[in-house]
């Protein structure tokens, strides 16, 4: 059976209707689901930084870089490893482990080598004299030396700080 001339069927629909000037439905639909998508993507991220920062804050908000600390600060913990880049600081009239008693300063040039270092340190014990005499003979109280490693000393680093340590935390200065 064949159409009567000029009787054909109606064509198929078209993605994009001259009349309307836009797509179809369908493709708006997958371009408002992504919309929503990077909005929650966005505000996922803004969250988690938001997040770290104030967990950064934090955790390191009584901290000082090591190589900042003054003579007199103290200490709330002693590190476990001369290796640190940050200590925990807090004010003397609090329980303490640590305080400082001396920031020596090595000569600058090439690093000196570990023996070297280690011999520099030796000056510890003579400026805790210095510092507080009774300290020096009180056998709870021991030495915690933080010095520059080849890394550190790479970076600039040249500080021995000497610290004044009790296993048991202590409030007040050394006397």
């Amino acid at each position: 059976m064949t159409n009567p001339p000029g009787h054909y069927p109606p064509p198929p629909p078209q993605p994009y209707s001259a009349e309307s000037g836009r797509f179809a439905s369908q493709p708006k639909k997958k371009s408002s689901a992504l919309k929503w998508i990077l909005i929650v993507l966005a505000v996922v991220v803004v969250v988690a930084v938001a997040a770290a920062a104030a967990v950064y804050y934090l955790v390191n908000r009584d901290s000082t870089q090591a190589t900042q600390v003054k003579v007199g600060d103290c200490l709330g913990e002693v590190p476990d490893s001369s290796r640190v880049l940050y200590v925990h600081t807090v004010t003397c009239d609090q329980p303490h482990k640590g305080e400082v008693f001396s920031v020596l300063t090595m000569p600058d040039g090439n690093f000196p080598g570990d023996a070297a270092v280690m011999k520099y340190t030796d000056q510890c014990k003579p400026a805790l004299t210095n510092y507080a005499p009774n300290a020096a003979n009180d056998a709870t109280v021991k030495l915690f030396v933080l010095y520059p490693t080849s890394d550190s000393w790479q970076r600039g680093d040249r500080t021995v700080t000497c610290i004044a340590t009790s296993d048991n935390p202590r409030t007040g200065k050394l006397g």
